[in-house]
């Protein structure tokens, strides 16, 4: 090992967080999803479309994806999976069902994403606790951008009289949202065959 890779292992270290760790920043980027979730659902209701809401939810999104690279760098923490998937669904369905109400997504649709979301973290909650283990795959992740991306386009002034486009991205991530549940429903039912 040269006096360079043992600078950046002993960097690593130093910058690193057990499982238990409360207080990292990764912690404090969901957290800053979870605080900002109830400011987007007021904007939505009161102004339905702004630069401004657009702004913050771009900030949402995005912090989404760099709090998970920021905990795959220096640690991930038992408290970070708990917390990770409830902002991200605190801060999709309270955007939804905050559309919902001012009539730009339909309410079947919301519920549907809704159910389809909850089931999935009690599935794997109940997976997990006999062992089984359910790692997201890629078209997961395609299914939370296509989520945020369909709630960032409501949130844009210029197509706020063109809701087909809304209309057509909600529906898209709702396919995907759907696809993406009999995906884990089938790992998680092959991965408990194959740990028997």
């Amino acid at each position: 090992m040269t006096s360079s890779d043992r600078l950046s292992h002993q960097n690593d270290a130093e910058h690193s967080f057990g499982p238990t760790a409360l207080l990292t920043p990764a912690n404090l980027l969901t957290l800053l999803r979870i605080v900002s979730a109830p400011l987007v659902i007021y904007l939505i209701v009161k102004y339905n479309t702004s630069w401004t809401l657009m702004g913050i939810w771009a900030v949402v999104s995005f912090s989404d994806g760099l709090d998970g690279y920021v905990a795959r760098r220096m640690g991930a923490t038992r408290s970070g999976a708990f917390l990770d998937p409830l902002a991200d669904k605190f801060a999709v369905m309270g955007a939804l069902f905050a559309y919902v109400y001012v009539g730009r997504i339909n309410l079947i649709v919301a519920v549907l994403i809704f159910t389809r979301e909850v089931a999935m973290s009690i599935y794997r909650t109940v997976m997990g606790k006999h062992g089984v283990s359910i790692p997201a795959r890629f078209t997961a992740k395609v299914k939370t951008f296509v989520q945020d991306s369909a709630i960032g386009l409501a949130t844009m002034p210029i197509l706020f009289k063109y809701n087909y486009v809304i209309t057509a991205a909600i529906l898209l991530a709702l396919a995907l949202t759907l696809y993406t549940g009999i995906e884990y429903f089938m790992d998680g039912m092959k991965a408990s065959k194959s740990s028997k």
